[in-house]
């Protein structure tokens, strides 16, 4: 058990960036909550890329030419990962329309209305973040909160697609 949580700590991320040209202008609620899941990942993340044998690692966000890049840098390990966002745009567009209705309720509803969209909100961020996983198989293996962070970095890249 101790090499396995020692091999958890050394495949982690120490560094994330998101490319400022590939930022959406935000609001101010989506600013924030990009701040926070930047810091939350890295307090806690497992990230590990296939055939790196040991972080920590640096993670660039992107957008190229339509596609989400992350690029990886760590010890013994460089590459670039390109995904489409095509099986993502569903789910980011129903995730950006509740959070609107989310931020507004905050402002003017009951707290039980409030409450029915935040259940909403974060079934479709688990939805995006599932996904992100798959996406992910066979290139970089990440817990489901490390997932869900980084769903919420790409769903900031992707208002401008």
């Amino acid at each position: 058990m101790g090499a396995m949580t020692e091999d958890r700590k050394s495949h982690r991320l120490q560094s994330v960036q998101i490319d400022e040209g590939s930022l959406a202008p935000m609001t101010r609620d989506v600013e924030h909550e990009r701040q926070v899941a930047i810091f939350d990942l890295l307090e806690e993340n497992y990230f590990q890329p296939e055939d790196a044998h040991g972080g920590p690692y640096d993670l660039t966000i992107a957008l190229i030419d339509g596609r989400l890049a992350l690029d990886i840098t760590g010890p013994d390990y460089a590459k670039r990962h390109l995904l489409s966002l095509s099986p993502f745009k569903g789910v980011i567009k129903d995730y950006f329309m509740i959070c609107e209705s989310y931020y507004q309720a905050i402002r003017q509803s009951t707290p039980s209305q409030i409450e029915a969209l935040d259940m909403g909100r974060r079934g479709l961020h688990n939805e995006g973040s599932e996904r992100l996983r798959e996406r992910l198989e066979g290139k970089v293996k990440t817990d489901l909160d490390t997932a869900r962070r980084l769903f919420t970095l790409i769903c900031a890249l992707h208002r401008r697609t």
